[in-house]
This record gives C-alpha cells, structure tokens and sequence, in this order.
C-alpha cells in the first residue's frame, strides 16, 4: 500500500450539516438559531465582549492593570549584607557567580550593588551599575567596584 492509496475508513468523515435548508433536510424552521431575538437577525451579530448596553468588563480594566515601561531597565538588586555573608575576603564577584549561588535569579537582567548594609573585608566586586554609598563602602572596605 502506498502513501496515496490511505484513507480514512468508513464513516470517519462526515459533511457538514447544512442549516436552513428545509425541514426535511434536518436543519430547517430556525436553522438553530432559536427563536426570535438579537442573535437570531441575519445580518452582524453583536460585538465580542458586549454584554446588552451594561458597561463592559473590559473597559473597567484599564485603570487597573497599569503597564510595563518597554524603555525602563530593570536591575537584579543584590545588597552589600549579602555579599558580606556569602563571600569570602579577596573574592572577585561576578554576575555569573551570583546567579550560580542563586542570589540572583536570571542572568538577562543587569546586575546592581546596593548598600544595604555594611562591608567589612575586602572584596573585588563586578557588576553593571552601583550606587555611589555601595561603591563608597567597598572601597572603603579595601575592596574595588568594577563596571562590566
């Protein structure tokens, strides 16, 4: 048998029903369509979302869902407690190595120290931005703060 020669069995397939036809055809009076009405016209229908002149759902929502800036860069925040509990002295941070450890969930967003707590050993940090009091902090701390 060749790939041409395949085809559904018997009865697999059917036509579809043709509506206002007659009764006899099986799909007459109404042509399912019911009995009188807005939906039974010929002509367009109603619009999705039109719920019978009463004020959509879907206009209440814009002022509710608010939007998502496409020019904002969003930071991965990582604070300075956490690389003063986490790192060893004379370690050199990297966004690759925060995301290893899991303090930094995805690696698409850029990198930021902020200086939420304080530094106490000295530590080689790479990072895309910094705030000037965590730069000041690790700097102070004997350690450097590199812009990738």
């Amino acid at each position: 048998m060749m790939e041409h020669e395949v085809s559904p069995p018997k009865g697999a397939r059917r036509s579809r029903k043709r509506v206002g036809r007659g009764d006899a055809a099986g799909g007459g009076s109404y042509a399912g369509r019911g009995m009188k009405g807005q939906k039974s016209r010929s002509g367009k229908s109603v619009r999705p979302g039109f719920e019978g002149g009463q004020l959509p759902l879907i206009k209440g929502l814009p002022m509710k869902r608010g939007f998502n800036n496409r020019y904002k860069t969003y930071y991965a925040l990582v604070n300075l407690n956490t690389l003063q509990e986490r790192f060893e002295a004379g370690t050199t941070v990297t966004p690759e190595l925060l995301h290893g450890l899991g303090i930094v969930r995805r690696t698409s967003l850029p990198v930021k120290i902020v200086s939420d707590g304080e530094l106490d050993h000295a530590l080689t940090v790479n990072a895309h931005k910094f705030t000037a009091a965590a730069r000041a902090k690790i700097e102070a701390a004997g350690g450097s703060a590199v812009e990738i």
